[in-house]
């Protein structure tokens, strides 16, 4: 029995790649395995070389692995015109070629010789690399048995099929899934395709290979979920009715989900002309009264700085999510990096007064998308949740259990007209919506539109208690100082009320550290515990409040070591700089681990990174992650 199987399926986009794994990704986690589900895809609507790998095993699984183990190669259904083939060279054959770096030895490849020709497999040497590499090779006609029973589109089912004779799993859990996504004669045809692949495959090879699926079992019911639905399920249950966006790989997964959602509950979704109407009209519902939220990705947001200004000017709660990828510019749209740090912490003009959550896992990404609604309604300003493509897409079974939560529909820091009644007024009658004086943690709470007695202006310019536009020096410190203490406010409610959300793994008595944020926490996890496996003394910390930082848990932990590295997947070390901005004195104990190639950390690169760091050489590691010294060295 293997321990763990990472299986990846390869194609061209269009293929039906996703679609696929995510069902098989779900009959093995209906078998009793846990999954960790890894997505890669250009940026291209038809063609150009995808594939999504599902990692199982009968233990907590919670990053990509090192490589894998079986290929199921599909071919490029869509490559591009052959006459381009001298630039692009030839793409029918990229799902295979592409991905024989990362299969490790002993593993399985399947491949499809119904569009890939043995011109083109002798071309790339694959038979000379399977026995050096002790790779088991089988070549299967799966668009020809697609084509004999229904049509070449079900070539998937094959696929799948064949994998599932050659890991001895059974059909079970597979032909129910099926059963719930189709019936009638496309049912029939793909149970057919399904059960001809399988005993094809079993009477045609005989299975020399080691490796099957490994055996698990659940004690509670699991769900198979992304990043985006939990961001957008926890928006449901945070009250949020209203979203307004713009389509943005990779943030259009949660406002498709919301969008979907929000029919069944009286919710509001609006697809409009771009990202700045987009913020706006959500700064709009908020203003007059329901929790909204809206959201992008790289250039996107960055049309959405003037309303974010306008929501920290007008103190108006908001709810932005913004979805990183690799930039700058359009940069690698489809690939995961974490290069947006800076830029959400300090995008719009002038001295920010947000709050900036990181989420590092899907059970992070529910709490901290409800966390960041009640922050932005209690203390009146907006909310981003930062996070990346990779959380966005990946999927990882979740005990159903865990959202077994209370909604929370309170509109925080929001009067009643009764309190409004007492509240203070100027003498013009308008009501202090601004008022500086006696505000309880720097918060001044608010009316809605159409309340008797809570009557005041809204300006993006700087204004007196009642909302008139006011460059009175005196007025301009009061409510700049007022706002920017909102923060301390903050700081101080999640220190004493709420529990960490920072995460902490490792040997607590390790005096040396390994600290990251955001997506990049699975793989740095599984790191740290192989380290201490190998005989190191290692512990780590995965940080998810940006802003406000937390000051007084980042200084225990750097004080608690000699040496820190840090982990992101940027160029530029933005976290470490920022660490380093909050913390200066800790600068010479930081040392840098940055991976920008488009692709996310293998813990073995961790492994790796911690091995040459700690032995001081004077060498880079040998996979595409770089090693930024400690200031000062």
């Amino acid at each position: 029995m293997s321990d763990e199987l990472i299986w990846r399926i390869a194609g061209g986009s269009g293929d039906g790649i996703d679609s696929t794994s995510q069902n098989f990704a779900k009959a093995l986690m209906r078998s009793g395995l846990d999954v960790f589900t890894h997505r890669h895809y250009p940026s291209r609507i038809r063609g150009g070389h995808t594939y999504v790998e599902i990692r199982a095993a009968d233990r907590e699984v919670q990053s990509r692995g090192d490589g894998y183990n079986f290929l199921l190669s599909l071919g490029d259904s869509f490559a591009r015109n052959p006459q381009e083939e001298a630039y692009y060279g030839n793409e029918e054959i990229k799902p295979l070629s592409e991905n024989l770096d990362d299969l490790r030895e002993g593993g399985i490849i399947v491949y499809d010789e119904g569009l890939v020709s043995e011109e083109d497999v002798e071309a790339i040497d694959l038979e000379a690399r399977a026995e050096e590499n002790d790779w088991h090779v089988f070549p299967m006609d799966l668009r020809g048995l697609a084509r004999e029973h229904g049509r070449e589109v079900m070539r998937n089912t094959a696929g799948v099929g064949v994998t599932a004779a050659l890991l001895d799993m059974d059909l079970e859990h597979i032909e129910d899934l099926m059963s719930d996504a189709m019936g009638g004669d496309v049912l029939e045809a793909n149970l057919e395709i399904l059960h001809e692949a399988y005993e094809t495959t079993r009477e045609e090879y005989e299975f020399e290979h080691e490796l099957r699926a490994p055996e698990g079992s659940h004690e509670t019911e699991q769900a198979l979920l992304s990043g985006s639905n939990a961001i957008a399920y926890g928006a449901i249950d945070a009250g949020c009715r209203f979203i307004a966006g713009y389509p943005m790989t990779p943030w259009t997964d949660v406002f498709t989900i919301l969008a979907q959602n929000f029919p069944d509950m009286g919710g509001v979704s609006e697809q409009v002309e771009d990202e700045i109407a987009a913020a706006a009209l959500a700064l709009g519902a908020s203003h007059a009264g329901a929790k909204a939220m809206s959201g992008s990705s790289g250039g996107g947001f960055a049309l959405m700085s003037e309303p974010l200004g306008l929501a920290e000017m007008t103190e108006t709660p908001l709810v932005l999510v913004e979805s990183m990828r690799a930039g700058p510019s359009t940069g690698m749209p489809t690939k995961p990096e974490q290069g947006d740090l800076e830029f959400v912490l300090y995008t719009s003009q002038g001295d920010s007064s947000r709050v900036v959550f990181a989420p590092s896992s899907i059970e992070e990404a529910y709490e901290q998308t409800r966390l960041a609604f009640e922050i932005a309604w209690d203390y009146q300003l907006p909310a981003i949740v930062i996070y990346d493509q990779k959380l966005s897409g990946e999927n990882k079974n979740v005990d159903v259990e865990f959202f077994d939560r209370e909604p929370e529909p309170d509109l925080g820091a929001t009067l009643t007209e009764d309190e409004l009644a007492e509240a203070a007024h100027d003498a013009s009658g308008k009501f202090k919506r601004f008022n500086y004086e006696d505000a309880e943690n720097n918060v001044a709470p608010r009316s809605l539109p159409g309340q008797k007695g809570g009557r005041y202006l809204a300006t993006g310019n700087e204004h007196s208690p009642v909302g008139h536009i006011s460059e009175d020096p005196d007025n301009r410190v009061a409510q700049m100082t007022r706002r920017i203490e909102k923060l301390d406010s903050i700081r101080a409610e999640l220190d004493e009320e709420h529990d960490s959300n920072q995460t902490y793994f490792g040997d607590e008595t390790a005096d040396y550290g390994i600290i990251t944020w955001g997506s990049s926490h699975g793989a740095v996890n599984e790191a740290v515990e192989r380290l201490n496996e190998n005989g190191h003394s290692v512990k780590g910390v995965s940080v998810s409040d940006m802003m406000p930082f937390p000051e007084a848990e980042m200084t225990e932990f750097l004080e608690s070591v000699d040496e820190a590295m840090v982990v992101e997947m940027n160029a530029t070390a933005q976290f470490r700089g920022l660490i380093q901005k909050e913390l200066g004195r800790y600068g010479e104990k930081m040392t840098s681990l940055l991976k920008y190639n488009g692709n996310p950390f293998e813990p073995a690169e961790i492994v790796e990174g911690y091995e040459v760091n700690v032995a001081d050489e004077d060498r880079q590691p040998t996979a595409q992650v770089r090693i930024e010294p400690a200031a000062g060295d």
